[in-house]
């Protein structure tokens, strides 16, 4: 099993042209660098506006110094700098979504839970979006499960049915856990568990996420507190 310990990460600012992620990979795999995340995107401000962005998440490959040598020969490459992985930085992510008033108290709860086991070495990170409106709630479930590091997801709002509660069902079955508050509509009945305190959901979440507190959702599935 492949640890954050085990992980390196890549930042490279290239040209943007056709084939550079090409080009790149190739030399990547070269060194047999087991690429496990990569994000490409286009840069809109500072001096390198309008190059590209590409960001590598690789397992440990053994010779970095002639690995970035070779990356930063490639003609299109600009600039390459490795970094600690996400996962060692920000850590598992806690996803926060629903109506502003209720996201914000569960963030309330999340963040001082969070900061309790950061300081003592853990990285727990806590991601929020207030929205409103059922097809806007169901795209942003379903995109959790595509997310980076979400290890679970909290639904704080008034009323949430539907394609909603149709969405829980899909990032569950992808392995992330649900909580939801005591709400109207379906999303409590598919989610695992409900919880009527705003602040205490947040708490929950981190707890789950936590690998030192002693809170385990999967013990608890079902209920409601």
């Amino acid at each position: 099993m492949i640890t954050d310990t085990d992980m390196y990460a890549l930042s490279i600012i290239t040209e943007n042209r056709a084939g550079v992620l090409r080009d790149v990979a190739t030399v990547m795999a070269n060194y047999r660098a087991n690429i496990q995340m990569i994000q490409q995107s286009i840069i809109t401000s500072g001096p390198n506006t309008g190059k590209a962005y590409l960001y590598f998440e690789f397992e440990e490959c053994g010779n970095h110094p002639d690995l970035i040598a070779d990356l930063a020969r490639v003609p299109s490459v600009v600039d390459v700098t490795i970094y600690p992985p996400f996962s060692r930085i920000f850590g598992s992510r806690v996803i926060i979504i629903g109506g502003g008033a209720q996201v914000a108290q569960v963030a309330l709860g999340a963040v001082n839970e969070a900061d309790r086991h950061n300081i003592r070495g853990e990285r727990i990170s806590v991601d929020t979006i207030p929205l409103v409106g059922e097809q806007n709630l169901a795209l942003a479930v379903d995109a959790v499960a595509r997310l980076p590091r979400a290890s679970i997801l909290v639904l704080a709002g008034s009323l949430m049915g539907g394609e909603v509660s149709r969405a829980v069902d899909r990032v569950r079955g992808a392995g992330i856990p649900v909580i939801a508050l005591k709400m109207a509509g379906s999303v409590p009945e598919h989610a695992d568990l409900v919880v009527t305190d705003p602040i205490q959901a947040g708490v929950f979440a981190v707890m789950h996420v936590s690998g030192k507190a002693v809170f385990d959702i999967n013990r608890v599935r079902g209920r409601e507190f």
